[in-house]
């Protein structure tokens, strides 16, 4: 049946205008703005997103070889490179990550009851970064090395979902234990960390906010321990420990007893040794959760390959941020949309079919009643056990 609106427009309805609004005005984003509004300008991104366009004049031309349709998608404004350019330079960047932080609200709840693998009934995090290299000579402000410019993308991932809760983009000298300082710990909640966060002071500080944390040992760990408990070795176990710091500066900036658990993997035949504040776990359930932090790679492998967020359509600082956070917003509003129609794609899969629909008017639901999902197929497995929920 066709319901009159392009593909563009149904997708876009998924979106809560109001709040958009509302972070419009909050940061007065449409102040003395004639024409070509934030919304036009977050459609015109949108529609870059979900078309792979390459360039500002490859979004110039497909937009205005269909201006006819452009129109009934939402954008009421005239298309061009240098009014879209302009736009990306100067609106505020914090509109659009306001409001995908919005969008992931909504997410989270709708994924709230999902499994990732481990019946747990706390909040399970896990926290990376992701360094997006860019040329120093036309991005001078993303600092990195003497010759090298980068962006970082720090990402606290929900393991239900997988949905970002927390994302902050800085330049690539920022060192990734600083975000630890931006969190807002919830209670009860696992945080897990790889070695280059392991602050004890900070990690102190996120323990007295009653959250858990797992991360493993640097070569240099210095400690005493005072009580061994029981494992089981058959499932490659090999020390469960009570311990107490150290090091002379360790010990200052965490006094209190932690758990060492020590395992070795099968699978990548390496030796582990985990750290975590959590007693009252299984010891094998430490090491699995630790296994579950890889989702977080996985989750900038995707974004990587399947959104425009390694090649920028502005050089400054504002048009970046503005492009990543858009692109985040699409990620989550697919993720919103598989779940709210029931969809049983992935998510890959739904963004394919989406990128090549644009422009046509059959109901959303209708495109993929006809896919036949059964036959999906994909070159990484571990890819389908993330985002084929």
């Amino acid at each position: 049946m066709n319901s009159g609106k392009t593909i563009f427009s149904q997708v876009m309805d998924f979106l809560p205008m109001n709040e958009f609004r509302k972070c419009v005005n909050r940061y007065q984003g449409n102040h003395k703005v004639k024409s070509f509004s934030c919304l036009d300008q977050f459609l015109c991104m949108a529609f870059a997103q979900l078309t792979y366009r390459e360039s500002l004049r490859d979004i110039e031309s497909c937009l205005r070889s269909m201006k006819n349709k452009t129109y009934h998608m939402g954008i009421r404004s005239q298309i061009s490179r240098p009014t879209l350019a302009r736009a990306n330079k100067n609106r505020d960047w914090r509109i659009y990550a306001d409001f995908a932080q919005i969008l992931i609200g909504k997410a989270r709840k709708l994924y709230a009851n999902d499994s990732f693998g481990l019946d747990l009934n706390e909040t399970v995090y896990a926290l990376d970064s992701s360094t997006i290299d860019l040329c120093l000579s036309l991005f001078p402000w993303a600092h990195f090395r003497k010759r090298k410019g980068a962006i970082k993308l720090h990402t606290l991932l929900d393991l239900r979902g997988p949905i970002p809760s927390f994302i902050k983009v800085t330049d690539g000298s920022v060192n990734d234990v600083n975000i630890l300082d931006d969190l807002t710990i919830e209670p009860g909640a696992f945080y897990i960390l790889d070695r280059g966060y392991l602050d004890f002071k900070r990690l102190f500080h996120l323990k007295e906010q009653s959250g858990f944390f797992i991360t493993r040992t640097k070569k240099n760990f210095q400690y005493r321990r005072i009580y061994s408990h029981p494992v089981d070795k058959s499932l490659g176990l090999i020390c469960d420990q009570t311990i107490r710091l150290t090091g002379f500066y360790s010990k200052q900036h965490y006094p209190e007893k932690l758990r060492r658990v020590r395992y070795f993997d099968s699978e990548t035949q390496k030796y582990l040794t985990f750290l975590t504040n959590n007693s009252s776990l299984p010891a094998i359930i430490i090491a699995q959760l630790y296994k579950c932090r890889w989702q977080v790679e996985l989750f900038f492998k995707w974004i990587k390959q399947h959104l425009r967020i390694k090649a920028f359509y502005g050089t400054s600082q504002n048009a970046v941020k503005t492009q990543v956070w858009i692109a985040i917003s699409i990620y989550v509003l697919i993720a919103i949309i598989k779940k709210q129609l029931k969809l049983e794609q992935s998510l890959y899969t739904i963004l394919q079919i989406l990128s090549v629909a644009m422009f046509e008017k059959t109901h959303i639901l209708q495109m993929f009643a006809t896919l036949d999902y059964k036959k999906e197929t994909s070159d990484s497995h571990n890819q389908l056990l993330l985002f084929d929920l």
